[in-house]
């Protein structure tokens, strides 16, 4: 391979030997991690769907009859009492969500052990196919992968200079899980197939099925020998389809539909449409800068070089990831905590989506990267979660409209998750989804979407407007229970708290829901509910001096901003991972240098503290303080956390660590690229609204040229631009089809 050719591959010089070293492919649906073995190849399979179980009910139905208690509790002080309440009356029973799991294992087994030469493997971001050569024997072997989304299907060609002999195996275990429960009912071989069906959770939960079938060419051959195939060809390729009865009624045929029809094609045409139907998207931007070191092994190069250009590679790759793992289609599903690439039958944190930041953070990256349509999925589970959510705000706050907590499943699950008190009683989870779908269609304007999204908003405003409660002196509304996401405090008399009234993230969240929702009554009046809109101006802009209002974020003696509201309560851990009082600063709009700067230089001092007592130390919170950074304008700190990101939390296949693999911090550090890069924000002058585009505000100095094409900025608009030596040598602004405002330009130097 030339060295220009390169710039967008992860290339290694050695097979796999492990999952962090493996490669991932996907289709929005069905994903796989190639290991390119050379002895035995490992695809390890994982299909949205295949969730353990089926869909529970779960709500505390007596929690409304002790919300006044546990409120009183709360304004007392009384901390110890008030989560003794909570873990009686307000935790869930059962009291985890269902769970992620692998869809199975797919084995070729060729023994090409020693005597193996010019070995390589590489992913191609721009084409989306991974690619396994080297010599073994005097043969030449090369296959090729992808994850088709046109078809719906993993394919696999082998081909060698020589026609050889190999066997295919199915399973749902890996190697690391032999004695998991796999749940498999049966794995059957005929023919040219193997079908293997299993039943995750046992009797009336969600069943699946693999079809596998190879198609050999020219005079090759392939016999079914106990439940695997054995198969003799200088040129065949494998077909993988699956499906659950989450989508298919009989998930069989539908995988064995998909496999026919894909193998009914030429692999030359299967190809092109996978290519051509990923570039769409893909292509739509692009990001590269210099230094760029791209010919040194990608493994070796996240260990040692960390170049400007792998900065750029890890956007990229940013990209391909959300590609891959959230596209849409019938019944579409959003990335999980891991993607589509749980190698785990019992994975961390049930590999389910949490919402409290991390599957927001998977789509951060949407707006900016043009890839709206990735986060149709999420949109679609979010509609889920308004219809369980009515349920859970009644029951547990005798609240009208919808809410959800801090997790949710496949099944849109809006009940309090698991029995962890910094986490589990925190029912805005589902708020701050409605805001980020929102904030999606200030960069791309889609009307439909904008429609089904105001539709939750408002379910969301009716929650929230029954939720709030007065502060004890009545000039405040606030919320109760409250917390901050997973953090403890420490209160006046030593003792250790979670529950308050009115964290800073709680009351930044209703303010910016409060916001948008009056501007959608303005934007879409026809669906706007007159009653709600004026209760939300009259909160938002009180009528007079004694009205309730929400509070504003507090700054204390020592110049921080207060994370728990109106109390200014100690924290237990400083170098707390979650930075939850920051929200307005990002991924909010509340707290900006240019209009707010006190409140920079206190969100400043905090990051200052959470650094000093070892903040950041998970790969998805690392990539959340790369875009508090940007947002501060702040080319240094950037630099370093991008620097620690790729150093401390990025595994070998260069996907994120918590430890251990989440994939959150690859979509947060993606979107933190471009937060230093580029810039955008709704203003206001005499004439009316403008989109402020402002380039470079936060460049580090190592990332002295580049080139980034295409990029969406609030209030519909595409930036181009060059930099050369740290400044800004050219750049083109255009209008979007719909949606665009004016627009301003400014440009800094980097550093």
């Amino acid at each position: 391979m030339e060295h220009e050719d390169q710039h967008l591959h992860l290339h290694y010089s050695a097979p796999a030997t492990e999952w962090t070293q493996a490669l991932p492919l996907g289709n929005g649906r069905l994903g796989c991690m190639v290991h390119g073995r050379p002895s035995t190849e490992l695809l390890q399979l994982n299909e949205d769907s295949v969730w353990y179980g089926g869909p529970q009910d779960r709500t505390p139905r007596d929690a409304f009859d002790h919300l006044a208690t546990l409120r009183k509790l709360i304004r007392d002080a009384k901390h110890a009492q008030a989560e003794k309440l909570v873990r009686t009356a307000f935790f869930a029973t059962p009291a985890s969500m269902r769970h992620y799991e692998p869809l199975g294992s797919c084995y070729l087994e060729f023994g090409h052990d020693g005597d193996l030469t010019n070995y390589r493997r590489y992913l191609d971001l721009e084409t989306a196919v991974h690619t396994v050569k080297y010599d073994h024997g005097g043969i030449s072997h090369e296959r090729q992968s992808f994850a088709s989304y046109p078809h719906s299907v993993l394919l696999t060609r082998i081909t060698s200079s020589k026609a050889i002999s190999f066997v295919v195996r199915l399973n749902r275990v890996g190697e690391q899980e032999w004695d998991s429960n796999e749940c498999l009912d049966s794995v059957h071989a005929a023919d040219n197939r193997i079908t293997l069906h299993a039943t995750p959770g046992g009797h009336n939960s969600n069943r699946l099925c693999i079809v596998l079938r190879v198609s050999v060419a020219g005079g090759g051959s392939v016999q079914a020998i106990g439940n695997s195939l054995v198969v003799q060809s200088n040129s065949c390729v494998i077909a993988i389809g699956a499906q659950t009865t989450y989508r298919h009624k009989d998930p069989e045929l539908a995988a064995r539909q998909d496999v026919d029809s894909a193998l009914s094609g030429k692999w030359e045409y299967l190809l092109g449409a996978h290519v051509q139907g990923y570039q769409k998207l893909f292509s739509r931007t692009s990001l590269r800068m210099w230094p760029d070191a791209s010919h040194i092994p990608t493994d070796q190069r996240i260990k040692e070089r960390r170049d400007p250009g792998l900065a750029a590679l890890y956007h990229n790759y940013g990209r391909y990831l959300l590609i891959s793992s959230s596209r849409d289609g019938l019944k579409p599903l959003p990335a999980n905590l891991q993607g589509i690439w749980n190698p785990s039958f019992s994975p961390p944190w049930g590999c389910r989506y949490t919402i409290n930041i991390n599957i927001q953070m998977n789509y951060w990256p949407a707006g900016p990267s043009n890839l709206v349509e990735c986060a149709l999925p999420l949109a679609r589970l979010i509609e889920k979660m308004a219809v369980r959510g009515r349920i859970t705000a009644k029951a547990m706050y005798g609240c009208e409209g919808w809410c959800a907590h801090h997790n949710t499943d496949i099944w849109g699950d809006t009940d309090p998750a698991d029995r962890w008190m910094p986490s589990t009683l925190w029912p805005l989870g589902g708020a701050w989804l409605c805001i980020d779908l929102m904030e999606m269609l200030q960069y791309q304007y889609d009307r439909e979407l904008h429609k089904r999204s105001a539709v939750l908003l408002e379910g969301c405003i009716e929650f929230l407007l029954d939720f709030l409660i007065l502060s004890k002196d009545g000039n405040y509304l606030l919320t109760s229970p409250s917390l901050s996401p997973e953090n403890t405090f420490i209160s006046g008399d030593g003792s250790r708290g979670i529950l308050c009234e009115g964290s800073v993230i709680d009351i930044t969240i209703i303010r910016i829901a409060f916001e948008h929702y009056l501007l959608d009554s303005q934007e879409l009046p026809t669906s706007a509910n007159i009653g709600l809109v004026g209760r939300v101006r009259d909160i938002l802009y009180p009528p007079s001096s004694l009205s309730p209002r929400l509070p504003e974020i507090r700054i204390n003696a020592e110049g921080l901003i207060q994370e728990w509201g109106l109390e200014d309560y100690a924290e237990d851990e400083p170098g707390h991972r979650h930075v939850s009082h920051l929200f307005g600063l990002y991924p909010g709009n509340t707290i900006h240098p240019d209009t707010t700067p006190e409140l920079c230089a206190a969100a400043r001092k905090v990051l200052d503290r959470r650094a000093a007592h070892g903040g950041g130390h998970t790969g998805w919170s690392r990539a959340w303080l790369l875009n508090l950074h940007a947002r501060l304008r702040d080319a240094k700190g950037c630099g370093r956390h991008m620097d620690q990101l790729l150093e401390s939390s990025t595994l070998p296949n260069m996907l994120d660590t918590h430890p251990p693999f989440q994939i959150d911090g690859n979509f947060g550090g993606c979107a933190g690229v471009l937060e230093c890069l580029v810039q955008s924000r709704i203003s206001q002058d005499e004439e009316g609204p403008y989109t402020a585009v402002h380039l470079l505000p936060a460049c580090p100095v190592e990332w002295s040229s580049g080139e980034l094409r295409d990029v969406l900025v609030k209030g519909g608009w595409k930036v181009s631009f060059r930099w050369e030596e740290g400044k800004v040598s050219s750049s083109t602004l255009q209008p979007t089809k719909e949606g665009h405002l004016r627009a301003r330009l400014e440009t800094s130097s980097s550093g």
